[in-house]
């Protein structure tokens, strides 16, 4: 088949649903530039699922990147390939950080915050019940910010006084609009406040995960603890994946509610539930919409003809793969709840699958019962349109998201008979 002029990915992430389509229009898998470094795109979903459990896939790029070393100088996600976690890790390895993380993130555990989690929104709530009856307030920045951060704060230890700082630089490791200077700085920035946190937490440990983490990397001497790089990076992971992703659900969720009546209507009829609406979200709206990277490790065929060379790098289009019309038919790019498979790729698929998934999901679902039990006649203060979306390839959520809690009631003027 005659080769495609490779696609260039807006770094600014202007148009999503635009350049998903046309991610889909050009076949399972095509050549794709994300910020000066070429890729294999891949938005068909079973050749996706396919893989993302090929053992000739690696995450690994300094094993199996052959331009690993000449491209991080100067590669604005450098870090996104070069952290020493299970998120870059590959076989064995994986497996070891793996392990060292799961018992945390685990259903049952996750169960056990359900509680705290119902307190946190209760004080958000709280907080939003006090202000203005005709206030408008952004729901991103008090609700759908503040929750994660606090969730994944007091999971990890993080002290109070750090977590705007960690937001901040975070924040920016899921901007793709910032260049290799503006990157480099954030990374040493968030490497400090790392540092930092190491240092709190080894003079005065607690019952939080950095504590344990710490404990393992200290007194472990078997082989298996974390080195200094992947404690840091481990951190790293646990932090940033732990609050940026959940906050993108929530303020995706709350805005496709606010923007269409029916979808609330199905929830309140029973129709439909808060469960329903956090994996339609999920597969409509992924927090995600393009994750980096993967290597083929050997030459990989392709069902059209085409071929994954050896060293080649795969960006996993999660997005534009719970989309695709052979998955969810025709009416893919629609919402709706009610949609017998509502199945996605939000959180991965294969090993590599979140951990954080059953955390993610109950905080979403829980915020989203109280938040339109306590304020059912919410909406939007603009259009959904008009709202602005997030810099970035990566990220898939807006700058703010503007909402009047209590609708003033409507004056009616003209004389009485």
């Amino acid at each position: 088949m005659p080769e495609q002029q490779i696609l260039v990915l807006d770094p600014t992430g202007s148009d999503p649903d635009t350049e998903h389509r046309i991610l889909r229009e050009r076949g399972s898998a095509t050549l794709v530039d994300i910020l000066g470094v070429r890729a294999w795109s891949v938005s068909d979903p079973a050749l996706l699922k396919q893989l993302l459990t090929n053992k000739d896939v690696s995450k690994d790029g300094r094993a199996h990147w052959p331009v690993f070393a000449e491209t991080v100088p100067t590669w604005p996600l450098a870090l996104w390939v070069a952290v020493t976690n299970m998120f870059t890790a590959y076989g064995k390895d994986h497996s070891r950080l793996r392990r060292m993380v799961a018992p945390a993130l685990s259903a049952r555990r996750t169960a056990t915050l359900q509680t705290d989690i119902e307190a946190l929104v209760h004080g958000l709530l709280d907080g939003l019940d006090a202000r203005p009856a005709d206030d408008t307030v952004d729901l991103r920045e008090h609700l759908a910010y503040p929750l994660p951060i606090a969730v994944i704060g007091n999971l990890m230890g993080v002290p109070a006084d750090q977590r705007t700082e960690f937001r901040t630089v975070v924040d920016n490791v899921f901007a793709t609009h910032l260049s290799v200077e503006e990157q480099a700085a954030n990374t040493t920035t968030l490497y400090d406040l790392l540092d930092t946190l190491i240092e709190i937490k080894r003079a005065e440990p607690g019952e939080d995960m950095t504590s344990l983490l710490i404990s393992a990397r200290d007194e472990e001497g078997d082989g298996s603890a974390l080195n200094d790089a992947e404690l840091r990076d481990t951190l790293l992971l646990m932090i940033s994946a732990g609050y940026e992703t959940t906050v993108n659900v929530i303020d995706q969720a709350i805005t496709t509610l606010l923007s269409d009546p029916q979808h609330l209507a199905h929830v309140r009829a029973g129709r439909s539930t808060w469960q329903d609406i956090v994996e339609e979200t999920l597969r409509h709206e992924p927090a995600v919409k393009h994750l980096p990277l993967r290597y083929a490790c050997a030459d990989i065929p392709l069902p059209d003809g085409q071929t994954i060379r050896a060293g080649e790098a795969i960006l996993a289009s999660y997005a534009a793969a719970n989309r695709h019309p052979e998955w969810h038919g025709e009416d893919a790019d629609r919402f709706d709840a009610t949609r017998s498979s509502k199945e996605h790729l939000a959180f991965g698929h294969g090993v590599h699958f979140c951990l954080g998934a059953p955390l993610a999901r109950l905080e979403v679902a829980t915020v989203l019962r109280e938040f339109f039990e306590r304020f059912p006649d919410a909406q939007l203060a603009t259009e959904r349109g008009k709202l602005e979306l997030l810099p970035s390839l990566i990220s898939n959520g807006h700058n703010a998201v503007p909402v009047r809690l209590r609708p003033a009631a409507p004056t009616h003027s003209g004389t009485s008979r």
